[in-house]
């Protein structure tokens, strides 16, 4: 990019030059650290400032934390003044953006929960960057932010006129509506990520997604397609790096962070919760459950975020017969997730059904005659735990929700909510999966053909200030309703917890 004669930045060539040059609308550049995907994330938007399309031209860069916007900031202020075309930065942090004299805007901002939406709900960035997506644990706050990716520029209205006639001079093409994200692997969204890109298509693939809308611009029904695609860096690519930073990468002792910042690996298993005690050998085949081992169901309640039934069995020290022949004799209390029913139509949006509490309550009962009927199970499944506000809250402004599924068959034991049931609850859930490697107590196994749970609990985050938790802002439903199950009744394994507090 050049100012007059001058070249005041030159993309590197590999990620760097395919990121600024893409012309997806979505748009992930990802890989090991160092290859200069912040810089190249800055320089996509000013490659449009200056054009002709002045205020329309309107960014923003966001990140969980004010402080974490610093580098973005440090490196933003490095280059644009040499540009020489009297673009400002705004410090405070009411403002904290990027002011140009043609009227073109890049902000920073901090974005956290949710509800931080409605902070912009009807602004215009036809340019949204996303500094580290992994960083966000579950797709909401992307995806409520497309409302806003969004422009009203009109090439044969709104572009550049002639002072003197008043006509318009030239026609610009239509103003490009951009999502630009970076990120390693590795952080609590790493599960949703990889799932929405990596997943869906090879590095520098464009994966199409066309849908018949209504145009109010031409009056009609028409396809619109978007396109996405992410791109893979590699700090090999930045002949700026020093060797002593790629020291620091090399000496990376943690082997899945190691994967993550210096491989660029998206095929391992983090989150922080359950690292260190996860593995594959918790997942096993689905198989004929012994009439002897009792089954149980568990219940996270949820309507606009999703709700999450999970369908439990209980070893009893007999044998069960795999799939393959071999026998399963865990040792007795191990626990089973057989089934599940996850309340959403796609894992890692953390949106639910909306379902009444009558049409939850028969779907629970069809997926419970369906594992009699397959053969899963022999017996019935008996009420286990649900939290207790079900027993609150109204469905539809009648009876308790408890109550509306009692009415149709479906009852609910009581959970234990008790001061410290949480930490409680996940050092009984580490405790199981350890158990699995060791085979020295009762374990949790989950069968293969619960996918909810496959994806969510291998990637849950600790709560950063309480690290004997999990991570609220996570999409944790599905793994309430676990925690219900495993402090409830005979289930139990931890009654105490070792706290150590300061003197």
């Amino acid at each position: 990019m050049q100012a007059s004669d001058r070249v005041i930045w030159e993309p590197l060539k590999g990620s760097q030059a395919l990121t600024t040059a893409c012309r997806c609308n979505h748009i992930l550049s990802a890989g090991t650290r160092g290859p200069g995907k912040t810089d190249a994330q800055l320089m996509f938007f000013r490659q449009f400032v200056g054009l002709g399309y002045g205020a329309f031209w309107r960014g923003v860069i966001f990140d969980r934390e004010y402080k974490m916007l610093d580098d973005l900031v440090a490196k933003s202020m490095k280059w644009f003044p040499q540009f020489g075309d009297g673009a400002e930065f705004k410090a405070s942090k009411s403002d904290y953006k990027w002011v140009w004299p043609t009227g073109e805007e890049l902000l920073f901002r901090s974005i956290k929960k949710g509800t931080d939406y409605w902070n912009y709900h009807g602004h215009e960035f036809p340019f949204i960057g996303w500094n580290e997506l992994t960083k966000y644990p579950t797709s909401e706050l992307y995806d409520s932010m497309m409302a806003c990716n969004r422009s009203s520029f009109l090439p044969h209205v709104n572009g550049p006129r002639n002072r003197k006639t008043g006509q318009i001079e030239r026609l610009l093409p239509e103003i490009p509506l951009v999502v630009f994200s970076t990120t390693n692997p590795y952080g609590p969204g790493h599960n949703w990520v990889k799932s929405q890109f990596i997943d869906a298509g090879d590095p520098g693939e464009v994966m199409r997604t066309t849908v018949d809308v209504f145009n109010p611009r031409t009056r009609q029904r028409e396809p619109i397609t978007k396109t996405q695609t992410w791109i893979f860096g590699s700090y090999k690519e930045n002949w700026y790096l020093s060797p002593e930073y790629i020291m620091e990468l090399e000496k990376i002792k943690d082997p899945v962070k190691r994967k993550a910042w210096l491989m660029g690996d998206w095929n391992i298993v983090v989150g922080g919760a359950f690292d260190d005690v996860w593995s594959s050998r918790i997942i096993i085949p689905r198989f004929q459950v012994p009439t002897c081992w009792p089954a149980t169901r568990s219940l996270d309640w949820g309507s606009t975020h999703p709700f999450s039934v999970g369908f439990w069995v209980r070893a009893n020290g007999e044998a069960a017969t795999m799939p393959n022949g071999d026998l399963f004799c865990p040792p007795a209390g191990t626990l089973i997730r057989i089934d599940e029913w996850y309340g959403t139509e796609k894992i890692g949006t953390n949106k639910g059904l909306k379902m009444s509490a009558k049409l939850v309550a028969a779907g629970i009962k069809e997926r419970e005659e369906a594992l009699r009927r397959n053969g899963w199970l022999s017996d019935r499944v008996y009420p286990g735990p649900a939290d207790n506000q079900i027993g609150t809250v109204n469905d539809s402004g009648t009876e308790t929700i408890k109550a509306r599924m009692a009415a149709d068959g479906i009852e609910w034991d009581d959970c234990d909510k008790s001061p410290g049931s949480r930490k409680l609850g996940f050092q009984a859930a580490r405790d199981r999966f350890e158990a699995v490697g060791t085979g020295d107590a009762p374990a949790c196994y989950i069968t293969e053909n619960c996918k909810a749970a496959r994806a969510l609990l291998p990637t849950l985050p600790r709560d950063e200030e309480n690290p004997d938790d999990i991570d609220t802002d996570a999409e944790d439903h599905l793994w309430d309703e676990m925690r219900l199950e495993l402090l409830h009744g005979g289930n139990v394994m931890a009654t105490t917890l070792d706290l150590h507090f300061p003197s």
